[in-house]
């Protein structure tokens, strides 16, 4: 994947205690975002793969849920031209990246598609429908939550980056609820997990979304996945698919093999 970084020492806007940032161009230059150097959960393959869930040809409104400082969001936006993003976060230091990186010239090609809105999964609905999470109102809806429960790793002394990683106390479940109550009916949900996850996600979706799909991603051909995107529809009953996945390197490199690259260059998706 070509990435091109440069460090720059300004702060963020709007922040008191701003932390250095980097501008990154990813999806093949089509997309540029600025994101914290370290502290904070750095985006990169996962936001791009989760993204490219979202159909070329999708229409209606994409929710990316925990959305950082709107990679996934932005990605689905540059590659599908018929829906609108709403990038829904409540760190503030995220948020204000967010918004700036929404105004860069570079994302100007999709940005009026974009909006951004501070809202907390963890607050009661009528909080979050005053923030504009209304009800049944998302054609899909995106997340890559943390990826691990409370106690079972050690947590990072840099708050913004534990709390990225690190589940709260009600974990998938309560990011599957609210997801699911923001999608329309044949609305689709799509997480991207670890790939040792598969217990701990699939329960929390099954009782939601139906014609379940899960796609591992491999390292390298032999090795175990590591990580898993997994996708529903709300309201299906159709049963659950195993799919081939996709394997990322070949053996003995770091560089990608061409259908993982072409993802995230963003000259295919995932889906048809």
């Amino acid at each position: 994947m070509s990435l091109e970084t440069a460090a720059r020492d300004e702060a963020s806007p709007g922040n008191g205690q701003a932390p250095e940032t980097t501008v990154d161009r990813l999806l093949g230059g089509r997309i540029e975002i600025e994101q914290p150097k370290k502290g904070w959960h750095r985006a990169g393959l996962d936001a791009l793969f989760l993204a490219a869930n979202v159909p070329d040809h999708a229409r209606g409104l994409v929710v990316d849920l925990g959305a950082g400082v709107g990679t996934a969001g932005m990605a689905a936006a540059a590659r599908a031209p018929g829906i609108e993003v709403m990038l829904v976060e409540r760190d503030s230091v995220a948020l204000d990246l967010a918004r700036a990186n929404l105004a860069r010239p570079a994302n100007a090609a999709f940005s009026s598609r974009c909006r951004v809105v501070a809202a907390d999964i963890s607050q009661p609905m009528t909080s979050r429908e005053a923030a504009g999470l209304s009800r049944e109102i998302a054609a899909h809806v995106l997340i890559n939550p943390p990826f691990w429960p409370p106690r079972s790793v050690r947590r990072s002394p840099a708050e913004t980056r534990a709390v990225a990683h690190v589940l709260a106390a009600g974990g998938l479940e309560e990011w599957a609820r609210v997801a699911v109550s923001l999608l329309e009916p044949r609305g689709r949900l799509t997480i991207i997990y670890k790939g040792d996850g598969l217990a701990e996600l699939l329960p929390v979706m099954a009782d939601r979304v139906g014609e379940i799909s899960i796609f591992p991603l491999f390292p390298r051909a032999g090795v175990a996945a590591h990580r898993l995107i997994v996708s529903g529809v709300k309201g299906s009953r159709a049963a659950p698919r195993l799919l081939p996945g996709m394997v990322l390197h070949p053996g003995g490199t770091g560089r990608y093999l061409p259908e993982a690259d072409a993802i995230l260059r963003g000259e295919r998706g995932l889906t048809a």
